[in-house]
């Protein structure tokens, strides 16, 4: 298996070319390393590698690995949550990129001492088969919000299509990060809502020319183990 370190150094120089081509500055774009798939040392060696932010989807994966790694890593919770799980994880993870929902938002709100970093997720292509917002709920959905003191509304996320030109997905990002734009536009104190969540290893060129902030990739830098 090739080393992350090298993987990371392909990545990084797209990541430079594609912010360079969209006029933007290349330290703006966080890449989160997706290490569900992966034994805990595969994700110790992102974190040798210079990855900071590690993301997981499932809460035993992720307890696992938090028992190894701790605070040495910003945790990221990435998969669709159970509201009967939450108080497993919250007090370990740094943001939640999964939030569509208010009985969701309740317990976050109710097991939390402090303030939760979340993303809000939408379902910019319809898709049935994918979570999140349709994005006409996104507005009331975040106003909804306001309820609830422990919630931050950092960004939204999205997941696109796994296709294979990725272009195909440039009109879904662009869709997300005018979305984006509209609810910064509102001024909203607990929802600054300064990212964006978008682009996985297939598509993550084209996420950071529409303005990514934080990519997700698992295959492409840590590869797929378990």
């Amino acid at each position: 298996m090739v080393a992350v370190s090298e993987n990371l150094i392909k990545i990084q120089a797209d990541i430079e070319q594609a912010a360079e081509r969209a006029g933007r500055n290349k330290e703006d774009i966080n890449i989160i390393a997706v290490t569900k798939y992966v034994t805990i040392e595969r994700a110790k060696e992102a974190l040798s590698a210079g990855v900071t932010n590690l993301g997981e989807n499932r809460n035993e994966g992720f307890l696992a690995k938090f028992e190894e790694i701790g605070e040495s890593a910003t945790w990221h919770f990435i998969g669709s949550l159970q509201s009967r799980k939450v108080k497993d994880i919250l007090h370990h993870i740094d943001y939640i990129h999964s939030l569509d929902r208010k009985s969701l938002a309740k317990e976050i709100n109710k097991r939390s001492q402090k303030t939760v970093s979340c993303f809000v997720q939408v379902n910019v292509s319809g898709e049935e088969s994918k979570h999140g917002l349709a994005e006409d709920k996104v507005e009331p959905f975040i106003k909804e919000l306001a309820l609830f003191k422990n919630i931050r509304v950092v960004g939204l996320m999205t997941m696109a299509p796994h296709v294979d030109n990725p272009e195909e997905a440039r009109p879904l990002f662009k869709k997300l990060r005018l979305l984006r734009d509209y609810i910064q536009s509102l001024h909203l104190d607990y929802a600054p809502c300064e990212y964006l969540s978008m682009g996985m290893s297939n598509d993550y060129k084209v996420a950071v020319e529409e303005g990514a902030t934080h990519i997700r990739i698992g295959t492409k830098l840590v590869g797929k183990e378990l």
